[in-house]
């Protein structure tokens, strides 16, 4: 199954390590791990909205504009992750 993150992209769901609220990312080891994945260009922006949250996977961080708590609902929801 794929969970749609925003734009067009879609990630398999058992590639998801994470999705955390961009918003609680205020603490600094959270704002090193973003700066990190940035410098090694492993930092995605989804869309050019704001980002509402960044879902790990193992080779990626991506930015997205939906919600943590919508991309929760979406990956439970039974069938295609939407």
């Amino acid at each position: 199954m794929f969970l749609h993150i925003g734009s067009d992209i879609s990630v398999p769901l058992r590639d998801i390590i994470a999705i955390l609220d961009l918003e609680a990312s205020n603490a600094p080891p959270t704002r090193d791990f973003l700066g990190l994945a940035r410098n090694a260009g492993h930092l995605r922006p989804v869309t050019d909205q704001p980002p509402k949250s960044y879902i790990i996977t193992g080779q990626e961080v991506f930015l997205s504009p939906i919600s943590s708590l919508t991309l929760l609902k979406r990956a439970l929801k039974p069938g295609t992750g939407e």
